[in-house]
């Protein structure tokens, strides 16, 4: 990543604090006039979840991370990149991921935000299993083909 665009990479058991990400991240700087960001939270599948689990791929999981910031950054003029990451059991209404890009205008940071959590859900080395209500392993989840389409639009010219 270039001094420009600097990029902040993790994958933890532990929750983030998205407002000192987005603090650190903008470290009083001027030039950045817009800062957009998304936050996935593990939902209970209408009742029916008691927890999430998500395995990744020790260090292979960063390189992704890493990779798919460095393409955000080479197709918009961003200012810096927060990804954040868990793994682990996480509890509905928990976080789960966390996207931040600053660039100096929103249309920038919103398309970048976009773009990572695009790739993340379908291209990162992250893998979930759904641990039902009453004690049932539902088993792991498979990919959605919803979430290949999504990924498909930043491949059209």
């Amino acid at each position: 990543m270039s001094d420009a665009c600097p990029v902040t990479v993790s994958v933890e058991t532990g929750d983030f604090d998205v407002a000192a990400d987005t603090a650190r991240l903008c470290g009083g700087r001027h030039d950045i006039g817009a800062v957009a960001s998304f936050i996935g939270l593990c939902r209970d599948e209408a009742g029916q979840l008691d927890a999430l689990e998500l395995e990744h791929y020790p260090g292979m999981a960063e390189d992704e991370l890493k990779r798919i910031a460095g393409e955000a950054a080479a197709r918009w003029p961003l200012l810096g990149v927060v990804i954040r990451h868990r793994y682990g059991v996480i509890a509905p209404g928990a976080q789960i991921v966390a996207v931040i890009c600053a660039s100096s205008h929103r249309a920038a940071a919103l398309a970048a935000t976009d773009f990572i959590m695009d790739f993340l859900k379908s291209r990162a080395p992250f893998w979930k299993k759904e641990h039902g209500r009453r004690g049932g392993d539902k088993g792991w989840v498979d990919a959605r083909d919803a979430d290949e389409a999504a990924l498909a639009r930043w491949h059209q010219g």
